[in-house]
């Protein structure tokens, strides 16, 4: 089972920054797009910004010009730097991914996610 594992998340207060990292295994799991998601309290899971394998990267409106979400080359590794933080990002912050992951000798599709890091931003 690939697992991702999501940190960098704390308590910041409005206007601070932040930068949350995302790790997949290297190896038999080669990574395509990567993407964040965020689940405020009490509401939905959404979607926040993802990087595709050609570099292409698209963003939620609410975090557009202050969100910028990037990757560690060909590796299954991605960021997310958080600037100008307002108390409506507080969330839990996950990541997820698509891509293989070789069993046997055989290619396997999955979409794994991680378990999370807390963002919270006080006013």
């Amino acid at each position: 089972q690939v697992q991702l594992v999501e940190s960098g998340g704390r308590l910041v207060q409005a206007g601070g920054s932040l930068k949350l990292s995302c790790v997949g295994p290297e190896g038999t799991f080669s990574a395509y797009n990567m993407a964040w998601y965020r689940q405020p309290p009490g509401k939905e899971r959404e979607f926040v910004a993802n990087i595709k394998w050609n570099g292409d990267e698209t963003y939620a409106d609410s975090v557009k010009g202050r969100f910028t979400i990037s990757r560690a080359g060909a590796k299954n590794t991605a960021y997310l730097q958080m600037n100008n933080l307002k108390p409506e990002d507080t969330a839990i912050y996950y990541c997820h991914a698509d891509g293989t992951v070789v069993v046997g000798s055989q290619p396997r599709y999955v979409e794994p996610w991680g378990q999370g890091t807390q963002v919270t931003v006080s006013s």
